[in-house]
């Protein structure tokens, strides 16, 4: 499961800012939504606020990049450019490498794994391993810029230093050499699925892929029938025009004058049902899919387009145990403020992002957060009556516009 993800010198992350799935010490509050995975709690999903052009889809985009650098690192040639976006409004950190690091449990034991990369070369990478009955990380493997540090305890990464490319990571060029370990971490942040709630028709692939297997289509099925969309099923038919190779039909219900069933009429997805209905299909799938075997869910803008009684619905999915047996993770940014006045997160499960005067990110969590007298928020706070005034920061800041 995910523990922490830390980002530093990407897009509006000047510095380094930790975001945390770890359960706080919240005795009693929800208890569904903490997971015992070990000697570590973790959450099933948290929330992460923000006024617009704060920070939230650029923290989603940097997991994102982190993701894509590991899984792609192994197929690139010793000419390509690694693509990062260094913080630019510095004359410090716009030439200086991004930072990325993520916390991740596995069985019991948990590894940590980072690096820093500007757009030529990886400057530093490393593996640190916590295994369950001890107290102290092991190092694994250290890379600076002289070389890569290899430990006695890691043998199968021995020998293989002097084949890593400057601009690849050691940790794929290890993968290759079907190293145990580093298959651990590259399946564990590979399984990690970024999605956009706005432009979210990539995300229908995967409803697609899952619609040929029986057991996996019965559960979109059934999934989608829950959030009353107005149809029974749906059909997928192949169209060599479209982009995924793939027609979406929905099936309704037709009646007679007299309210009796009469046959079933098949409506095109992409152009006669609703953009919220189409949202929900395209991801319905990678909503299912996590739920069914354990994985990390990041979607952008949940919210968009979306009543927010579904939004919520679809977050109950995840926090509930029943719902939710194999302890899938959902990370999410949104405006929607109901959430907060809904019983669904605890204040260790809401993130919030702001910009500085200098136009750069921070981030911190509910249960971080301390009033002007130096105190914690209460459990028994109406977080959302405190976040729309402003009390947890994190709002847009407007002036009168009606002067204008």
């Amino acid at each position: 499961m995910l523990l922490e993800f830390t980002v530093g010198n990407f897009l509006s992350f000047k510095d380094k800012k930790t975001f945390s799935l770890e359960a706080g010490g919240i005795k009693t509050i929800l208890p569904d939504n903490v997971v015992q995975n070990g000697k570590y709690k973790v959450l099933r999903s948290a929330a992460i606020y923000g006024a617009n052009s704060s920070g939230k889809s650029n923290f989603v985009k940097a997991l994102d990049f982190m993701v894509n650098t590991v899984k792609n690192s192994s197929k690139l040639n010793s000419i390509d450019k690694l693509g990062t976006k260094p913080f630019l409004l510095n004359t410090e950190t716009e030439n200086q490498p991004c930072y990325f690091e993520i916390l991740f449990t596995e069985g019991e034991s948990r590894y940590r794994y980072g690096f820093e990369l500007d757009n030529d070369k990886i400057h530093s990478e490393w593996l640190f391993i916590l295994e369950a009955n001890s107290k102290k990380e092991i190092p694994y493997f250290v890379r600076e810029l002289e070389g890569i540090g290899v430990a006695d305890v890691f043998e199968e990464a021995r020998g293989l230093e002097s084949k890593t490319r400057d601009n690849g990571l050691f940790i794929a060029l290890l993968d290759q050499f079907n190293s145990s370990v580093a298959k651990t971490v590259i399946y564990n942040i590979s399984r990690i699925r970024v999605l956009s709630g706005i432009d979210h028709k990539i995300a229908i692939a995967m409803t697609g892929v899952l619609y040929n297997y029986e057991e996996d289509r019965l559960m979109i099925e059934s999934f989608l029938n829950k959030l009353s969309l107005g149809f029974d099923s749906f059909i997928v038919k192949d169209d060599a025009n479209l982009t995924f190779g793939k027609k979406i039909k929905t099936i309704h219900k037709k009646y007679n004058k007299k309210g009796e069933f009469v046959s079933h009429f098949e409506f095109d997805l992409n152009e006669q049902e609703s953009s919220g209905t189409n949202k929900l299909f395209d991801l319905s799938g990678s909503i299912v899919f996590s739920l069914m075997y354990g994985y990390e869910l990041i979607i952008d803008e949940l919210d968009s387009k979306l009543h927010p009684i579904l939004t919520q619905e679809i977050i109950k999915l995840f926090n509930n145990p029943e719902t939710n047996p194999k302890n899938a993770q959902l990370i999410f940014t949104t405006h929607d403020t109901n959430l907060l006045g809904a019983n669904l997160f605890r204040r260790d499960q809401i993130w919030f992002t702001e910009k500085d005067d200098f136009e750069a990110t921070d981030l911190y969590s509910l249960l971080e957060f301390k009033d002007g007298d130096g105190k914690s928020v209460r459990n028994d706070r109406s977080f959302e009556a405190d976040y729309i005034r402003g009390r947890y920061g994190a709002i847009p800041y407007i002036s009168n516009l009606q002067e204008i």
